[in-house]
């Protein structure tokens, strides 16, 4: 199993580095089926996408979605993961916050939280 890092999910998403994104291109189309991109990963390129590079929450629902069709399984948790994403480009709540209402939402998990916008989240969905 082949598990990629947040820089390498950054320049495929980037384009920023032609070589680099291109070598993330290979390695995702030569062990197809074979790679995986951990929750945390996601989490991080979401915040780095935000904070960093000034992408916008619709966009970066939309590059979420754009890594999940690649394959189905490369995104560890890709149902909660891209439902996630619909939460977040539409809401205020951090991604974190929007995963923790994709495991409410399609794991069944019951949240405990303080927080009221995340309650309120959980209870509207």
């Amino acid at each position: 199993m082949i598990l990629f890092d947040t820089n390498a999910i950054l320049r495929y998403i980037l384009q920023d580095d032609l070589l680099m994104a291109n070598a993330v291109e290979i390695e995702l189309e030569s062990n197809f089926g074979n790679c995986v991109i951990p929750v945390e990963v996601i989490t991080e390129m979401v915040y780095v996408l935000n904070k960093v590079y000034n992408v916008d929450r619709n966009t970066i629902a939309l590059s979420i979605e754009g890594i999940a069709n690649i394959h189905s399984d490369l995104i560890v948790n890709c149902n909660v993961v891209c439902y996630a994403s619909k939460i977040y480009a539409t809401t205020n709540l951090d991604f974190v916050d929007c995963l923790l209402v994709g495991y409410a939402k399609i794991k069944n998990y019951s949240i405990f939280t303080f927080d009221k916008d995340l309650k309120k989240k959980i209870a509207s969905n």
